[in-house]
């Protein structure tokens, strides 16, 4: 089972100048819980902004500079050997950023979302979701609180 998990707003908006636009603790929690102990594949520069590898998770970093290096991760050249490279975790995650969710929304099996419910003005957008492809199976609605400053929902998608 292959996972893409992203936060994205009512626009597809996911990010803009390589950072996350949003702020929900709330989401990052849940993202912490879910891919903890599991395999997470992301692109260079999504992980230049993590600015270092995610603890407790093996990291994979796609990138096409072969001079590039990140300790303590698993550096490839492409989606398809980051999946190889992961194959030893029933279910890895693939965190983005906006090219990467292009080509693994061909090949994931599941969508693990936050909807962030605003518009935001960004520069990275995640791919439509053909739902003729995918089925909701599940979704928890959140209002904003003194901590979460938006409301968001908790949404995953399967593969028909």
């Amino acid at each position: 089972m292959i996972t893409i998990i992203a936060a994205i707003a009512e626009n597809n908006a996911l990010g803009k100048d390589n950072q996350l636009i949003w702020h929900i603790p709330a989401d990052l929690k849940r993202f912490k819980k879910v891919t903890s102990n599991h395999h997470v594949i992301m692109g260079r520069k999504t992980f230049e902004s993590l600015g270092k590898p995610l603890p407790n998770r093996t990291n994979i970093i796609i990138t096409r500079n072969g001079n590039f290096k990140a300790e303590g991760c698993v550096i490839v050249n492409s989606l398809q050997q980051a999946i190889e490279a992961s194959k030893e975790d029933k279910n890895p995650y693939i965190l983005g950023g906006a090219e990467i969710y292009k080509q693994a929304i061909e090949i994931a099996d599941k969508l693990d979302l936050t909807f962030v419910h605003h518009p935001f003005d960004a520069d990275a957008f995640f791919p439509e979701i053909d739902k003729s492809l995918w089925k909701e199976t599940s979704r928890e609605n959140f209002k904003a609180d003194e901590k979460n400053k938006y409301n968001y929902s908790f949404v995953t998608f399967e593969r028909i």
